[in-house]
């Protein structure tokens, strides 16, 4: 029965040591410069893209694909695991550091303001090219603002919260396989003739990973900011938003902040016009300091809430 309990229910003093030791390292050190684990699983993964494409690109085949690129990884976090609470805490605070992004996504979102703040328009729109997947070249200060304030806000919950969430339910292998479920969602999950079949068991996984910690999410935002607001936003303009997830993270950011996002994009050279996000002012650099701001005290009001669990459980279990 216990095994089946989350990590922080069965050992709660073990898992705030490894939830802080996460939380530190990518505080203090950031995703890795160099030989970052991602590289190999986008090599590992493109080999068994390569295997199962041969047999089809089909639902069935990407279904395959999927669990052949996640499950062995998991299986060896849950193994490792068993070693004993030393093995385990070292596993869990490890394999957190590696599922977490809050220094990454805070640094990127920095290396946007800090030239727009410069009016080196070029500069900004630059760095935020390597935050979203539309069209920077000819984007203004409110276009470049908009972006990267977006990004801040879509991914502190691929980045952090939702991390946070599955490493609180399954420990440091519930972290990993979230992390590797968002991976491949970028890979493989687009909506293109190539991966509208094979890439649809990623992109399934990843809503079914991410629809619980979006609302979480959502909710974080609206607490630390306008409340009334941001849940206005997110019950009227999420549901226009072609992601379940990005929908309601986005407009009850955009609510919180007091910003109005969304509005006309351009990718791949088209023109789209996305639903109103938010409400209130114009996004400006000071927005994007705000997203961080946002993103980085909710992160410490999850890390204060699950120690005050951990340490409610551990007195009980005493």
């Amino acid at each position: 029965m216990a095994a089946a309990l989350p990590p922080l229910f069965v050992d709660p003093w073990l898992a705030a040591a490894a939830l802080w030791a996460g939380a530190g390292l990518d505080r203090a050190l950031g995703e890795p410069r160099r030989g970052h684990p991602l590289v190999a699983f986008g090599r590992w993964t493109s080999a068994l893209e390569h295997l199962f494409a041969r047999l089809g690109r089909t639902r069935l085949c990407g279904s395959l694909a999927w669990i052949a690129a996640v499950v062995p990884w998991v299986g060896i976090a849950l193994w490792l695991r068993d070693f004993g609470p030393l093995a385990a805490l070292m596993v869990d605070g490890s394999l957190l550091y590696f599922a977490l992004g809050g220094r990454s996504l805070a640094e990127h979102g920095r290396a946007v303001a800090q030239p727009l703040a410069m009016n080196d328009l070029p500069g900004a729109r630059e760095r935020v090219g390597w935050m979203v997947s539309r069209d920077t070249a000819e984007l203004d200060a409110e276009g470049v603002a908009r972006a990267a304030t977006e990004s801040v806000l879509e991914n502190g919950n691929d980045a952090v919260f939702g991390a946070l969430f599955w490493f609180l339910v399954a420990g440091g292998p519930g972290a990993l396989a979230f992390r590797l479920a968002n991976t491949l969602d970028a890979m493989w999950g687009y909506r293109t003739p190539a991966y509208h079949a094979f890439g649809w068991a990623a992109a399934r996984a990843d809503d079914g990973a991410n629809w619980l910690p979006a609302r979480l999410t959502a909710l974080t935002y609206a607490l630390l900011g306008r409340t009334r607001q941001a849940l206005r936003c997110w019950h009227s303009q999420a549901p226009a938003w072609d992601s379940p997830n990005a929908g309601p993270v986005m407009a009850a950011g955009a609510g919180a902040l007091g910003v109005r996002l969304g509005g006309a994009a351009r990718y791949h050279g088209e023109s789209t016009i996305r639903p109103a996000l938010g409400e209130g002012r114009a996004p400006d650099v000071t927005t994007i300091t705000a997203a961080i701001s946002l993103v980085g005290r909710g992160q410490a009001l999850w890390l204060i809430l699950a120690t005050i669990l951990a340490i409610a459980l551990g007195v009980t279990h005493a």
